[in-house]
């Protein structure tokens, strides 16, 4: 059974494929044994990205462990994760638009048991190992970015690498940019960075009850439990390096915002095969 909608997958692996490097055979017979076709790799990619779990969990007749780790380095080091992420929310800007003037930032405490790379005690589960996700979402919502680091790192220092992967729109972005924030920015150093930065900022205050519906901070809220609740990869951090973690969440981003813009275009438009009710 697929982990997730054709609609998703179908556009996802065609960029997958467009982006793989030709492989060099180097071997002066030729591959002794038929090499695993990359829809079998790039299915059990998403299985292990949606279920959770470790490569040898996923791996079966079709597939071993060693060469789905050995074909997600071969990616990683392409840079075929990072594309999707990037060229989602293009496509998203083209079709329906995103709202940049309004960003909204918060982070995301999650499990990470075997410890490794961007791992600290967390605060919230009695000191054991865990990750945090500094994610900016545009005023609607899709994520259009991610800052990796240990669960014990406070929000404000985070909020600068949070940023900065706005740099991926390059001159597209607006003169005048609003970040809304929660109470844990509440403090000199925001301040100063996003005066800095040339932008506004909302920052709920410390101690001051705010319905968290009457401000543009909420948006933020759900595209965090899509991540945990949907992604239990990214619920339960198993991989120990860097780039692998960035990897998955870069996958995850595009699967959201690839999602968000199906939603808003089955409104916005028409075509031949457009389904008959809202996906």
């Amino acid at each position: 059974m697929p982990v997730l909608p054709s609609s998703i997958t179908a556009p996802l692996r065609e960029q997958f494929h467009a982006l793989l490097p030709r492989r060099r055979v180097v071997h002066p017979l030729g591959c002794h044994r038929p090499r695993i076709p990359d829809r079998v790799v790039f299915d059990q990619f998403l299985a292990r990205l949606v279920p959770g779990g470790t490569h040898q969990q996923h791996a079966d007749h079709q597939v071993s462990a060693t060469t789905l780790r050995s074909r997600r380095d071969e990616r990683i080091a392409a840079g075929v994760f990072e594309a999707p992420h990037q060229a989602a929310p293009e496509a998203f800007d083209q079709a329906i638009g995103l709202d940049l003037d309004n960003l909204a930032v918060d982070g995301c405490i999650v499990k990470a048991p075997g410890g490794g790379e961007n791992t600290g005690p967390s605060p919230v589960d009695r000191g054991k190992s865990g990750t945090k996700r500094s994610l900016p979402v545009e005023g609607g919502g899709p994520p259009i970015g991610c800052a990796l680091a240990g669960a014990n790192r406070h929000d404000s220092p985070l909020l600068r690498p949070t940023l900065e992967t706005l740099g991926r729109f390059g001159f597209q972005l607006p003169d005048r940019i609003t970040v809304h924030l929660d109470s844990g920015h509440d403090s000199r150093v925001p301040r100063t960075l996003l005066t800095e930065l040339g932008c506004g900022w909302r920052i709920t205050p410390k101690g001051a009850f705010l319905p968290i519906h009457h401000t543009r901070r909420w948006v933020v809220e759900p595209t965090n439990s899509w991540h945990t609740r949907g992604f239990k990869s990214l619920a339960i951090v198993t991989d120990r390096r860097a780039v692998v973690q960035a990897a998955w969440v870069a996958l995850a981003g595009a699967v959201i915002v690839i999602r968000r813009l199906i939603r808003k275009a089955w409104t916005a438009y028409r075509w031949d095969t457009r389904a008959a009710r809202r996906p």
